[in-house]
């Protein structure tokens, strides 16, 4: 949750027309700020299916399919309004884009479809959706030839399915969605998560070798798989004029819309290795952290509405007017903007902003148990 705030700052303060991933523009501190947070969304959403698949031990399958369709419409609900809303400040339409409506499908959706479909997986079983959801994730990249890997978000009249595997724009009315994060790897994702909870249900000591060895065996896959550079990824890599920063670089330049097989692999592995060393880490660290992971809705809801009205205010104080921005990040005005240190700042501040209010929802969830909590 920490490090996606990390990425949303630098989308609404740094340098729009800089894109952190463009080789010939980029700076490395620039890439690897952009780099580290490619973590947050693979990781979501396998630990979403991991948590699911430890409540099927709790649950019957009728509860929990109950739990995850309502769970996953709530949040497509919140997706198209809050987080839309919190991204234009427009909810009646922005005159960048004719008028329309914008609702745009990030990481919630990814997830709430995912929940969506897993509520009907579930029946099948956690070994079955293991198997399904590795299928996916395996092999969706040979859809790449057949599905562009990367639409262009102007295309509104390409069939809707296109938008299971590309991103790109589809009108409704007076509505227009931006599909960010295509749907069909992200549900292999969460089968994935689902299927290996049984991983986490072992005894501390074990769970953590399985882990820490786990954790290796993708990290190595992924270093064999890119450098191969065959199948895995559409944007493949190649030695770079800058030398061998450059080409490290590039190397790294997974792509994540939709998330490749390299670009999971890349994420798994270390993530696990992680995983298998969170214990270590210190008392008073982990009970902080642990805070902001009890209510990820809690933070993650606000920490975006937060962020646009920093925004709003360094534009101000920069010269600029509430209009230019309030609107997406993509039409902010030439010169807006601060450098990376600036980034870094409002992201500590943030995050030190929020931690008082998500305290206090983690203890409210903790004395309570409303059904409505847990929503939040």
């Amino acid at each position: 949750m920490i490090l996606m705030a990390l990425d949303h700052t630098r989308d609404y303060l740094g340098a729009a027309a800089v894109s952190p991933t463009n080789l010939a523009t980029t700076t490395v501190p620039l890439f690897f700020t952009r780099w580290v947070t490619h973590f947050c969304a693979p990781v979501f959403v396998l630990l979403g299916g991991v948590s699911a698949g430890l409540m099927s031990s709790r649950r019957s399958q009728s509860q929990l399919s109950t739990f995850l369709l309502t769970r996953g419409l709530w949040l497509l609900a919140v997706e198209g309004v809050l987080i839309s809303t919190s991204a234009t400040f427009s909810p009646r339409g922005l005159p960048e884009m004719g008028g329309s409506t914008v609702i745009i499908l990030q990481v919630i959706w990814a997830i709430g479809a995912s929940m969506i479909v897993l509520a009907g997986a579930q029946w099948l079983g956690r070994r079955a959706c293991l198997w399904l959801g590795l299928a996916i994730v395996l092999g969706h990249n040979l859809l790449d030839p057949v599905w562009p890997a990367s639409a262009a978000l102007d295309q509104k009249t390409w069939p809707l399915w296109v938008s299971l595997h590309s991103q790109m724009a589809i009108q409704v009315g007076p509505f227009l969605f931006i599909v960010i994060y295509p749907v069909l790897a992200w549900i292999g994702v969460m089968l994935v998560g689902f299927g290996s909870s049984p991983l986490f249900e072992l005894p501390e000591a074990r769970r953590n070798t399985l882990l820490l060895r786990t954790g290796l065996a993708i990290t190595a896959a992924f270093v064999v798989l890119r450098a191969i550079d065959v199948y895995g990824d559409p944007n493949g890599w190649q030695q770079q004029p800058g030398g061998l920063v450059s080409t490290a670089l590039d190397f790294l330049n997974t792509t994540k819309y939709p998330p490749s097989l390299d670009f999971l692999l890349m994420t798994w592995g270390p993530a696990a290795i992680l995983c298998a060393l969170a214990d270590r880490v210190p008392r008073a660290v982990s009970n902080v952290l642990v805070t902001y992971g009890r209510v990820p809705f809690a933070f993650y809801v606000p920490h975006f509405y937060l962020i646009h009205v920093i925004a709003i205010g360094i534009g101000v104080m920069q010269g600029f007017t509430v209009a230019q921005i309030a609107t997406l990040f993509f039409f902010y005005p030439k010169g807006f903007g601060v450098g990376l240190p600036g980034v870094y700042l409002v992201w500590f501040v943030v995050i030190v902003l929020l931690y008082p209010f998500c305290r206090w929802v983690a203890g409210v969830k903790a004395r309570r148990r409303d059904w409505w909590l847990s929503y939040l």
